[in-house]
């Protein structure tokens, strides 16, 4: 593995974690957790099979995750993270965080998956009424889709389907994105394509929260 040669802890890590596509993979097994190999080919769309193998024997290499050939009828390899690998939630999250000033537009081929948004959602927005009873929102993205629960005073999200939702949103990624950031308000996002079906009222409990803030909020959230 190449090396800066700094000794600094910045260096240091991104020594371990500063090559294309390894960042990427420590979210997938965040998300998905214990993984194949074609789990996660799944999802890095674009990553070579040839390059993904030899990420992951960089990473088993440094520690951050570990092999174990399943038993049947899986039968196969899993990859999954260490404890080391698991403390990398946090610099995702914020790093996450930190890109959605890059979100402005949506590239024609850009890929989009729920559980990628759903990761980061509750760092970005806060229950601005956190005693009202609880409620679901429900986010359609073409063939994706997730999950808002308000509920125990916080932002709870998920990908999947909301079976009984009280409000839809549906459009692409770019407008729900922007219409939860604050962006834009309803009638903008209107024009980038988003429908909203149900109690429309929900979208004042779903505050933005500021960048100078979102520190803060991440350190109190249980």
């Amino acid at each position: 593995m190449r090396s800066y040669g700094q000794y600094c802890s910045i260096a240091r890590s991104v020594d371990v974690v500063g090559d294309r596509w390894t960042l990427l993979i420590v979210r997938e097994l965040l998300l998905q957790g214990p993984c194949r190999f074609t789990d996660l080919r799944n999802g890095l769309p674009g990553v070579a099979a040839n390059l993904l193998s030899t990420r992951l024997k960089e990473l088993e290499a440094a520690g951050l995750i570990t092999r174990e050939d399943a038993p049947p009828p899986i039968a196969t390899a899993l990859y999954q993270l260490t404890g080391d690998g698991l403390a990398l939630e946090p610099v995702l999250k914020a790093l996450g965080l930190w890109g959605l000033r890059f979100m402005g537009e949506e590239r024609p081929d850009d890929v989009f998956q729920a559980r990628w948004l759903a990761f980061v959602l509750p760092e970005f927005i806060a229950d601005s009424d956190p005693d009202a009873p609880p409620a679901v929102i429900a986010l359609t993205m073409a063939d994706e889709s997730a999950v808002i629960e308000l509920r125990d005073g916080g932002i709870h999200s998920r990908p999947g389907r909301a079976t009984e939702p009280d409000l839809v949103l549906d459009g692409p990624p770019r407008a729900i994105v922007g219409l939860l950031r604050g962006m834009f308000d309803l009638e903008h996002a209107g024009q980038f394509g988003l429908s909203a079906r149900g109690r429309r009222d929900l979208l004042t409990r779903l505050r933005p929260i500021a960048q100078d803030e979102a520190r803060t909020h991440s350190e109190v959230r249980p």
